[in-house]
């Protein structure tokens, strides 16, 4: 776990082999979120988020968090990629699974919200490009306030 306070300082502290993967995944989604998402330190990692100026509410689980949307972090054993609109959306889910043997050889290794790059030469950047323009914080709002927040 990083004790980092800013997305650079996150970078930074990364085992040099993790620093070039991680940063070029930040750059794809920093490049490719629909705009309104702010990208932060949540959980110990790298994290975009829909802010409170946009979703006051907050977090239902603590509301003085801003409302998670993706986390990117470099675990011990893998890269994990928390999405949590493939957790919400069967649809999304779906695409997502219909379409990683398109860009990857490796089988996936996907939780519910969670997708682990255990091979850091075999990452589908160009699918990371695709789902991160899958979903505006307007309609993860959405989403969320349908199926997650009770």
């Amino acid at each position: 776990m990083s004790n980092a306070t800013t997305p650079e300082e996150y970078i930074e502290s990364l085992p040099e082999d993790r620093k070039e993967v991680v940063s070029k995944i930040r750059d794809i989604l920093k490049t490719n979120l629909p705009e309104g998402f702010l990208e932060c330190i949540s959980y110990k990692m790298l994290g975009y988020v829909v802010p409170h100026s946009i979703y006051p509410d907050g977090y239902h689980c603590d509301p003085k968090l801003p409302l998670p949307f993706i986390n990117l972090a470099s675990q011990k054993n893998f890269i994990a990629l928390y999405h949590s609109g493939i957790y919400a959306d069967s649809n999304l889910y779906g695409w997502f699974v219909k379409e990683y043997p398109k860009h990857c050889k490796r089988k996936l290794d996907m939780g519910k919200s969670c997708i682990r790059f255990k091979y850091t030469n075999d990452i589908p950047y160009g699918l990371i490009e695709e789902l991160a323009r899958k979903m505006t914080p307007e309609n993860w709002i959405r989403l969320y306030e349908k199926n997650i927040k009770r």
